[in-house]
């Protein structure tokens, strides 16, 4: 075999192959298409909304899911069970220093630090920031065609949000806030 030819082939194998040796790849989160839902409890009922997304990316390593970070806009938070015309106070108070402090802090960001699993189920364990106050948090993830989805439960307390927490304030009878609130996540990614 020429010397020619066989330095050409090596050199189209190596270029044809080295994108499948590592296939590590940033994934952008298409902030627009996701959707953070939250569901806080109090003893005599409870208040939902959603939070929008300002930005994020998971990074894949030969398809499987290896880290990543999403930050959320913590100044956007809604309520959605109340009538418009009854949404402000709520959404003041959340917003306010007794709750998530969004004029200081108008982000949370998770930033993966380990993942379990694979094709498509995960365990992710990742450092959860929320008041500049940042705990570890862990919780399962799917993914399937390009979409990630997730529930999980966050501690309030760990974030020093204690207003009307039962934990650290007593007599509040029928006045008391669950320490823990839900987040439904359903994300869209891909470049």
């Amino acid at each position: 075999m020429d010397l020619g030819v066989l330095k050409t082939f090596t050199l189209l194998f190596f270029l044809v192959a080295l994108p499948f040796v590592n296939s590590k790849s940033d994934e952008k989160i298409h902030i627009q298409e996701g959707t953070v839902i939250w569901k806080a409890y109090k003893v005599i009922g409870f208040h939902e909304g959603t939070v929008n997304l300002k930005e994020g990316f998971f990074t894949f390593n030969e398809g499987e899911l290896t880290g990543g970070t999403i930050t959320m806009d913590i100044a956007s938070l809604v309520v959605t069970d109340l009538p418009v015309d009854k949404r402000g106070r709520v959404e003041n108070h959340l917003k306010s220093d007794d709750f998530f402090s969004t004029e200081t802090y108008p982000t949370s960001t998770l930033k993966i630090t380990s993942v379990k699993g694979e094709k498509g189920k995960y365990e992710v364990t990742g450092d959860l920031t929320m008041k500049n106050i940042t705990n570890p948090i862990t919780f399962n993830l799917e993914i399937a065609d390009n979409i990630a989805t997730t529930s999980l439960k966050i501690d309030r307390t760990k974030f020093d949000i204690k207003f009307r927490s039962a934990s650290f304030f007593d007599d509040l009878k029928n006045r008391a806030i669950s320490d823990e609130f839900d987040i439904n996540v359903l994300l869209k990614f891909g470049n």
